[in-house]
């Protein structure tokens, strides 16, 4: 079962992504953002094989003295795998640029699933992981329409497993 250290909006700023997870999921056959049952968040590292312990030690010293992050949001992309997947786009992502790159000075990157390693990895929010083709050029269509100009503040980072997301350790950001 993969682990993942995940930094998650748990607070009312994350109204906004609510609504989008809601709109986006009528491309899908079935809502596969609210089917989580988690919180909006961006994923940081994802791990096939790596020790919880190490995990929690990681999000301690990266995030213990961290107060909540807000992270401004500026339009919708895309990934183009076997199902689109619809994501939101950091204005500027140098402050999780450097909070990955400390996560990766603790656990080794070639643990790491290869899409969260430092040379691939894309800061995100997903919004929709599983639009079928044939909703495709409906679903790109909307993105391109839809205006995702906000802030989240994001102000707990789990240590999960997955699927389904269970939460192994959280930290939580404090002012």
């Amino acid at each position: 079962m993969p682990h993942a250290i995940v930094l998650k909006c748990a607070n009312d700023s994350a109204a906004p992504v609510l609504d989008l997870w809601r709109e986006a999921s009528r491309f899908e056959t079935s809502p596969s953002m609210e089917a989580l049952n988690y919180s909006p968040h961006l994923t940081l590292a994802v791990y096939a094989d790596v020790a919880p312990s190490l995990l929690f030690a990681t999000a301690e010293k990266v995030f213990g003295a961290m107060p909540p992050l807000s992270i401004e949001f500026s339009g919708i992309d895309h990934f183009a795998n076997e199902t689109l997947v619809l994501w939101m786009r950091p204005t500027d992502d140098l402050i999780l640029r450097d909070i990955h790159a400390a996560i990766h000075d603790e656990i080794d990157p070639a643990l790491c699933h290869e899409h969260s390693r430092p040379d691939r990895w894309q800061p995100h929010c997903t919004i929709a992981m599983k639009i079928p083709a044939n909703s495709r050029e409906r679903a790109l269509a909307w993105a391109k329409a839809t205006p995702a100009k906000f802030a989240l503040t994001f102000d707990v980072v789990d240590c999960i497993s997955f699927p389904p997301v269970e939460i192994l350790r959280e930290v939580k950001l404090l002012p």
